[in-house]
């Protein structure tokens, strides 16, 4: 589970204005830090398999998300995917 202060801490990294909390970069954000945490949940306990759909569905949305912001924004994209240090 991802903490609020991790969450606050995305959240303010990637937001555009004060009130933004539902942007695509912030929504991609956080869904990063989500991935990451049930990562390292799924290494310590490989036989987790509703936690692996539940990553798996995290993984879908944040690259649908991401083909959204390429289409619409790609200069935002490039410079959102080379922050967060993904692959793309």
């Amino acid at each position: 589970m991802l903490s609020t202060q991790k969450k606050r801490r995305a959240i303010n990294e990637h937001k555009q204005s004060d009130k933004d909390t539902g942007s695509v970069p912030v929504q991609v954000a956080i869904l990063t830090k989500r991935i990451d945490e049930l990562t390292g949940h799924l290494k310590k306990n490989p036989k987790d398999n509703h936690s692996r759909r539940g990553l798996l569905m995290m993984v879908g949305k944040r690259r649908r998300l991401l083909a959204y912001f390429e289409k619409n924004n790609a200069k935002g994209y490039k410079a959102l995917v080379k922050k967060l240090g993904l692959k793309k």
